[in-house]
């Protein structure tokens, strides 16, 4: 008779296992977590640039004011574009020529549209570097 042979793992195989997968899991979990939240901020940008089109949808209707009572505010918005309504969307600043619109992410990173009086547009965010906010501060419309 011959030695009996003894077949699977060894406890020491088997811990090198688990130890290489927590290192991978390490690895990846944050990797997951940071695609979630540019996720949720690429709602933020498209709901603030559905309310940009809104603010201007408003403005010739407005005879090409933006304030006013047919003006850009929240609720003008929402009755040109129903679908802000599920959005956190403010509009902090607005005047003749010009307003600013935001949507807050569920992030909590906020996203902006600025419309200068020139014609010009800005898009900013406030958590650089963070999620959908690039290092520059502005993102592409």
């Amino acid at each position: 008779m011959g030695m009996a042979r003894e077949e699977g793992f060894t406890l020491v195989e088997i811990l090198v296992v688990m130890l290489i997968i927590g290192l991978l899991a390490a690895v990846a979990i944050p990797s997951f977590f940071n695609q979630r939240e540019k996720a949720k901020d690429a709602q933020a940008k498209v709901a603030v640039r559905t309310a940009q089109t809104a603010a201007e949808t408003l403005a010739v209707d407005n005879d090409g004011a933006y304030d006013g009572a047919g003006g850009v505010t929240v609720a003008n918005l929402v009755n040109v574009e129903p679908s802000l309504g599920d959005a956190n969307l403010s509009v902090p600043a607005v005047g003749p020529k010009g307003y600013t619109v935001r949507v807050t992410s569920t992030t909590g990173n906020f996203f902006d549209i600025q419309r200068f009086p020139d014609g010009h547009t800005d898009a900013t965010c406030q958590t650089v570097g963070v999620g959908g906010c690039p290092s520059s501060g502005k993102w592409e419309r």
